[in-house]
C-alpha cells in the first residue's frame, strides 16, 4: 500500500512536470516566433507555407469590384472580364479599357489600353497573391515588394478595404474620355509594360 501511494505521487508529479514543460515551451515559442498574425504585420513576405490563391478565389475576390486608388479607380466586371479605369485629372487624366484575368498561380492581370493626351498606350500589370489562413499577401509583378493585402483581423490600412462593390469608374471615365483630344482616342503608341 505504501508503494502504491508513492507510485501514485510520482505519477502525479510527472504529469505536473510534463504539463509545466508543455506550457513553458508554448510560451517560449510564442515569444520567440510570434503568432502568424503578428508575424505578418512585422514581415510582409509570405511564409514558405503560404500557397498561391486559386483562380476561383481570385475571381471571387475581384469580380464586380472597383479598386480605389489615390487618384482614380479600376473596375473589374464579371461580364466578359471587362476592366475599365480612370486616373488623374486635367492634363494628367487618363482612362483605360481592357480585360482582367486570373490563374491558379495566384496572379491577377489587368491588360488594357490607357488613353492619355499624347495617345494610347497598351499596358499589362499583374499582381501575385499568396494566402495563409485568412491572411492574403500581394505584390506587383515583376519587381514589387510583398505586402499584406488583407490581414486575418482587419487593419485600417488593408488594401483589401479599397475593393468596393460600388461602380467608382463609369462616371469619371466618361468625363475623362470626352475631355481628351481625339488623337488619344485613336492613336496607338508603342507597347509599354509597367
Amino acid at each position: 500500500m505504501e508503494k502504491s501511494r508513492h507510485a501514485s505521487r510520482e505519477a502525479t508529479a510527472l504529469k505536473m512536470v510534463r504539463g509545466c514543460l508543455l506550457a513553458a515551451s508554448c510560451l517560449l515559442s510564442t515569444f520567440a516566433l510570434g503568432n502568424p498574425v503578428e508575424a505578418a504585420a512585422k514581415n510582409p513576405t509570405p511564409p514558405h507555407d503560404a500557397r498561391p490563391m486559386t483562380s476561383f478565389e481570385l475571381y471571387a475576390l475581384y469580380r464586380d469590384k472597383s479598386w480605389q486608388w489615390p487618384a482614380g479607380a479600376g473596375r473589374l466586371q464579371a461580364d466578359g472580364r471587362r476592366f475599365t479605369a480612370w486616373s488623374g485629372s486635367g492634363d494628367k487624366a487618363s482612362w483605360a479599357e481592357g480585360r482582367w484575368t486570373v490563374n491558379d498561380r495566384g496572379q491577377l492581370c489587368l491588360k488594357a489600353e490607357w488613353h492619355v493626351v499624347s495617345g494610347v498606350f497598351p499596358n499589362t500589370t499583374c499582381f501575385s497573391h499568396r494566402k495563409l489562413g485568412d491572411i492574403i499577401y500581394q505584390k506587383r509583378e515583376p519587381a514589387g515588394a510583398w505586402y499584406v493585402f488583407k490581414h486575418a483581423t482587419p487593419a485600417n490600412d488593408d488594401e483589401f478595404d479599397k475593393l468596393v462593390g460600388q461602380d467608382m469608374v463609369s462616371q469619371n471615365l466618361e468625363q475623362i474620355r470626352s475631355s481628351l483630344p481625339s488623337a488619344s482616342k485613336t492613336k496607338a503608341v508603342a507597347r509599354t509594360k509597367l
